[in-house]
């Protein structure tokens, strides 16, 4: 027999029994498309993240005290920088400290509180950053101000909003323009009295700020460091340090600088370090997400082992019959083996197709803010073909022991007359 009459026949066979074959090509193909799908999100996300933290200058370290609890950080509402439980206070000493050390530009400081925002006879939390203005090009060099936007660096009752702040996504309103007054409302625990304050100020909308991807500067209200001192009774303790390098090449060296300075009493994060974080965190979900494709391609394996012995068994007299006409041991294992071959590379070539719907369809399920920029999954040729030679290698090994089994059938035996 030759390779043409095996394949035909081994055609015929599935043919023949075409719900169990198309089942067992369902699994196959249900275990490739996870396959692909995961593949192509969990690469959609690493470059979602990349392009993301792209928008934050490269050369930022981000310094806060080294502090355990009681600290005041963005969505607080006590005051005071370095508050009880904080191991250093970060303070116009500590800047100057920093700022005499090598490869360091500038050191800006910022308070950090939320605050709630009052106007059109609406009222919304949100973060608010205090920091000279016109050093928001320095930690988010891509931004943009919408057109009538002016920075007044020394205006204590200027402010700037984020655009989603301005004009909320979802909303046929904006909920302020510029031009227009906006109060904030600072709520605090007096640590005189014990009892909870509220201070508010009213502010002048100078500029609207167009998304820059920074997460830093796309949800906050920002108002220079003056107004922000007096609005959250800081007294001159800075929330956090933007730390600017010479160049980012020298990023590690400042760190390493500034931790020799102050140990373990300062935190200091970069850019780069938040990336292999979130790396290291989608890695593991898309390791997980693989493990259950890769145990979805062994169930389809399993599949076409049944699929086979089954067929190995209702297919005895013909196997029999093959034989005594001259059919050879080998030809009967090509026949099944064959028969996996084209169960796996149907299934593997239609999964394909199906995780490449199913990865966008996982995209468009994946929770995010309003307004955030899609996800869009990537597909890698190399991974696509790595994927589909895997699903076929899986099935035809799964294929192997019905074929070996089938390939040892005596003849004899098989065309016994049943008693």
């Amino acid at each position: 027999m030759d390779i043409r009459e095996i394949f035909i026949l081994s055609f015929q066979a599935l043919k023949e029994r075409k719900i169990r074959s198309l089942l067992t090509i369902v699994m196959v193909m249900a275990g490739t498309s996870l396959l692909v799908a995961v593949n192509g999100v969990g690469a959609g996300f690493t470059e979602f993240f990349n392009k993301q933290f792209s928008n934050l200058a490269p050369n930022i370290l981000f310094v806060t005290s080294g502090q355990t609890q009681g600290s005041t950080t963005v969505g607080s509402t006590e005051g005071g920088g370095g508050s009880a439980g904080s191991k250093i206070t970060l303070n116009a000493a500590v800047i100057n400290r920093i700022e005499s050390l090598p490869f360091i530009d500038k050191v800006i400081p910022s308070y950090q509180s939320q605050v709630l925002m009052k106007s059109r006879g609406e009222e919304k939390s949100n973060a608010a950053l205090s920091i000279d203005p016109n050093n928001l090009f320095v930690i988010a060099p891509t931004l943009e101000l919408q057109p009538g936007s002016q920075l007044k660096q020394n205006d204590p009752s200027a402010i700037i909003l984020a655009d989603n702040i301005a004009n909320p996504p979802g909303q046929d309103n904006p909920f302020v323009t510029i031009g227009e007054t906006i109060e904030l409302e600072y709520s605090f625990i007096d640590d005189t009295t014990g009892e909870q304050e509220t201070l508010s100020k009213n502010f002048l909308v100078t500029g609207i700020m167009e998304p820059t991807g920074n997460p830093t500067i796309d949800g906050a209200a920002v108002i220079n460091l003056d107004a922000g001192d007096a609005l959250f009774q800081k007294t001159g303790k800075y929330d956090s340090l933007f730390v600017v390098a010479s160049s980012t090449e020298l990023v590690d060296a400042v760190e390493e600088e500034i931790k020799k300075l102050y140990g373990n009493d300062i935190g200091v994060t970069t850019v780069k370090a938040i990336l292999k974080t979130i790396e290291q965190f989608t890695g593991g979900i898309t390791s997980f997400l693989l493990s259950i494709a890769i145990i979805s391609l062994v169930v389809g394996a399993v599949g076409i082992i049944t699929t086979l012995y089954t067929s190995v068994v209702e297919r005895i007299r013909e196997i029999g019959t093959l034989k005594a006409i001259g059919a050879q041991s080998s030809n009967i294992l090509t026949m099944f083996v064959l028969e996996a071959l084209i169960i796996g590379m149907l299934g593997a070539t239609l999964g394909l197709l199906g995780g490449i719907g199913g990865g966008y369809a996982l995209s468009q399920a994946t929770p995010r803010n309003e307004g955030d920029p899609p996800l869009i999954p990537l597909f890698f040729f190399t991974d696509m073909v790595t994927v589909w030679f895997i699903s076929v290698a899986l099935s035809v090994i799964a294929g192997l022991l019905p074929a070996w089994k089938a390939s040892k059938v005596s003849p004899i035996e098989a065309l016994r007359p049943k008693t």
